[in-house]
């Protein structure tokens, strides 16, 4: 027997259909919920995420705006428009698409975001509120694959969740996540040795490192659901994720496909932190 899919494709559509709730009822109140986006260089895949962030939001009924600039842009040059950006009440939200080029601090550039219009989450101050268990911005994509496993009934507590990956923008955060939910967590990463062996312990498997079908059927538990975070570009031209698809899905009960899975609910989370915002904003 396959894998039954998580289809997050669907599942996005659901999320970012009931927000148009709240967006009616901040319209009521005079207030539409902005985001803006800003896109450093010309690296092709960015420029994709940008414009389907964009898209998405303006299908939703939130206001979007795209400032681009150059690969050569100045560091202070950002930071000011990221300062011009904080200081406009139109805008609810501020993302800054990764990566930047190298001239640029990343980090100094999302410290610079105001806390309460980070909606990617990034911010020290909204991952210290994780930490801490309290209510701050979700990174998209940790929030996103929780509300999937919710959305598929995989039950969390007292589970062997295990995370390939452990970047600050989806290991880290995810395994907090996790933990809140009363599962066992383990991070593995390039350092881990045997990672088959580790794998395959996992009641649910998730997959954020950015190798093209590193995960296959034999590090995989049988009956595990298993999420694949990872976009890969093959040399094809095809999209793969983390995880073998066609191998892994004839062990796992559950696996979320690569695309129309992670990708959807990233945006669609990205989204419902911007109406947050928005609605923070008035109180």
């Amino acid at each position: 027997m396959r894998a039954t899919l998580i289809d997050g494709k669907s599942l996005a559509a659901t999320v970012r259909a009931a927000q148009r709730n709240a967006i009616d009822a901040l319209a009521a109140r005079g207030v539409r919920p902005g985001l803006a986006a800003i896109l450093v260089g010309s690296d092709p895949a960015s420029r994709v995420y940008v414009r389907t962030k964009a898209r998405a939001c303006e299908e939703t009924g939130v206001r979007s705006e795209i400032h681009e600039f150059p690969d050569g842009v100045s560091e202070k040059a950002l930071l000011e428009r990221v300062a011009q950006l904080n200081a406009d009440p139109r805008v609810h939200g501020i993302l800054v698409q990764l990566p930047l080029p190298r001239q640029l601090d990343s980090n100094r550039v999302l410290e610079a975001v105001s806390p309460a219009k980070d909606v990617d989450g990034f911010h020290a101050m909204n991952l210290g509120a994780l930490l801490q268990g309290r209510t701050g911005f979700v990174p998209g994509t940790p929030a996103g694959v929780m509300r999937m496993l919710e959305h598929a009934g995989v039950p969390l507590a007292g589970k062997n969740a295990t995370i390939v990956g452990r970047s600050t923008i989806v290991g880290k955060p995810l395994a907090l996540l996790l933990l809140q939910k009363d599962a066992t967590v383990t991070i593995c990463h390039s350092k881990t040795r045997d990672l088959a062996a580790v794998t395959r312990q996992a009641d649910i498997l998730i997959a954020a490192v950015g190798r093209a079908k590193l995960i296959h059927a034999g590090m995989v538990k049988p009956g595990a659901c298993v999420i694949d975070v990872g976009t890969n570009r093959l040399a094809d031209g095809k999209l793969a994720g983390d995880v073998d698809f066609e191998s892994v899905s004839a062990v796992a009960a559950s696996i979320s496909p690569v695309p129309g899975g992670v990708g959807p609910m990233t945006v669609a989370m990205m989204i419902a932190n911007t109406v947050r915002a928005a609605e923070l904003s008035i109180g």
